[in-house]
């Protein structure tokens, strides 16, 4: 697919996040009220202000879960007249009273978050994890190749591209304490990810056909990570508080419409897949990635950049399985795709893969070192789908590390 040209000029350039081919969703504060908005060029355009043809209540509150909750005909009707709206030039007089400059707003939560899954899907990341713990000839669990592993998240806990992250308290047991200790988070890490929103209801198992139409589109996710509290609490039940400090995702909401060119197949089967798990055509896509790091008051430098079709298991077999047991999925689902890592070192989503568990550090442009991350440190995560002259990107999924706060008497003991 080409380029498809806007009047908003700025839409046009190749170097763009925010071509018409996109139209990604989020929320907007201007002149003190929230809106709801897509991205056109460096412009956003008021949604509920315009002419969108569709039921008003609809885009009554800053949300766009009363727009998924609508359906599938009805995304692809409001994708149409935006469309339409952006590239006609009969439309420009009244449409363009309600742009508003990006870089005048605040971006906001695009969604009510229901319920957070997070997976582990990625074969590179986990076979990292797993050689690092327990050696290369154990390092994937038994039924890493044949099942989705996921775990149930802190819906709460998910904020938006540029709130800062406080550094964790934690429960801690390193291998020279007698007994555990409770101090702050030493190895706090990020983790490179792709959400997917569940757009659709279910009852009962889904296809991963079924799934696939069901996810409404997809954001950048940073699964922020506190390893040293992780190392002492996954035993027996996996991740608990190691992962409720924060889950921060990008503002805008790519449709999985716009990156319908972009699609890929997942990875050649090392061993078969349960019939239920079987996909009818491609289900991931090729979306280059990329981790920023940059230290209180220094220059940003790219530690990593991989591409979502790494990924081993898609975001429609990971809905899917999610359903097998009868889970009801609602409308505003989050599921995150696990941390997404080549096969190349600069290619791994994670400090503790980048820096090998803390053995090698990072070297940053400014010639800091990084084995974890530091207080001051900003993490900025960015994807972009390429297209021939265009690109569908989805902004920056950015997030500052804050010193932990003071404990009160009563916890310091």
């Amino acid at each position: 697919m080409a380029l498809m040209r806007s009047w908003v000029e700025s839409a046009n350039s190749p170097e763009t996040d925010f071509p018409l081919n996109n139209l990604p969703y989020g929320v907007f504060e201007a002149g003190g009220h929230a809106r709801m908005g897509v991205a056109i060029g460096d412009r956003i355009l008021d949604v509920g202000a315009v002419g969108h043809g569709l039921d008003p209540a609809l885009f009554a509150e800053p949300a766009w879960n009363a727009v998924m909750a609508a359906g599938p005909e009805v995304w692809a009707a409001l994708r149409a007249r935006l469309t339409e709206l952006l590239s006609d030039p009969a439309h420009r007089a009244a449409v363009e009273l309600h742009l508003v400059a990006q870089d005048s707003a605040r971006m906001l939560m695009p969604f009510r978050v229901s319920e957070y899954t997070d997976f582990y899907a990625s074969r590179h990341h986990a076979q990292n994890v797993g050689t690092m713990f327990r050696g290369p000839e154990n390092a994937l669990p038994p039924n890493w190749l044949s099942i989705p592993i996921g775990y149930n998240g802190r819906a709460s806990s998910v904020v938006v591209s540029g709130t800062p992250v406080t550094r964790p308290w934690g429960q801690l047991k390193g291998p020279e304490d007698t007994l555990p200790r409770f101090g702050s988070c030493a190895r706090f890490d990020l983790e490179l990810e792709l959400g997917a929103i569940v757009g659709q209801p279910s009852e009962g198992m889904v296809s991963v056909a079924e799934a696939d139409r069901m996810i409404f589109g997809y954001v950048l996710l940073n699964d922020w990570s506190a390893r040293d509290i992780q190392a002492w609490e996954y035993l027996p039940l996996g991740p608990f508080q190691a992962k409720a400090t924060a889950t921060s995702i990008s503002p805008w909401i790519v449709t999985a419409a716009a990156l319908e060119p972009f699609r890929t197949p997942t990875p050649k089967r090392e061993r078969p897949l349960l019939p239920y798990l079987r996909e009818p055509g491609p289900m991931l896509y090729d979306i280059d990635l990329e981790v920023a790091l940059a230290p209180e008051g220094g220059t940003e430098t790219v530690i990593a950049c991989t591409n979502y079709r790494e990924m081993y298991y898609s975001a429609a077999q990971q809905l899917c399985h999610h359903t097998t047991s009868g889970c009801p999925m609602r409308v505003g689902d989050l599921l995150g795709s696990g941390t997404i890592s080549g096969a190349a070192p600069d290619s791994r989503g994670s400090l503790l893969e980048l820096s090998w568990g803390g053995k090698t550090p990072v070297v940053l442009a400014s010639g800091e070192e990084r084995r974890f991350l530091e207080d001051g440190d900003t993490l900025t995560l960015r994807g972009v789908a390429r297209g021939e002259d265009y690109r569908i990107g989805f902004g920056a999924c950015s997030g500052q590390v804050r010193p932990a706060v003071d404990l009160p008497d009563w916890a310091a003991g």
